[in-house]
């Protein structure tokens, strides 16, 4: 489980839609107060089995809670505050 401080970055070796997200999340870490930790979903079986079609996923810890690409950095901003606030 993250802390309430963490966004999830839910990704995989060689992703290149995972660094097109980066580029939509790195402008909210600091409007949040979040830091960027990512998982590599192909060292955990459930997450692979759960993400490996909507890679990059994005969550503040909660499995059932996520946010899967396409999303732009407007989209992203209000989903984070709708959570964080």
């Amino acid at each position: 489980m993250s802390s309430p401080h963490e966004l999830l970055l839910y990704t995989t070796l060689g992703c290149s839609l995972c660094e097109k997200a980066k580029l939509e999340i790195w402008p909210l870490l600091e409007q949040f107060g979040l830091r960027l930790r990512e998982v590599d979903i192909a060292d955990d079986d459930n997450l692979f089995e759960r993400f490996s079609l909507l890679i990059p996923v994005v969550g503040l810890g909660d499995p059932e809670d996520t946010y899967a690409w396409p999303f732009q950095q407007s989209q992203l901003q209000a989903w984070l505050a709708k959570r964080i606030g």
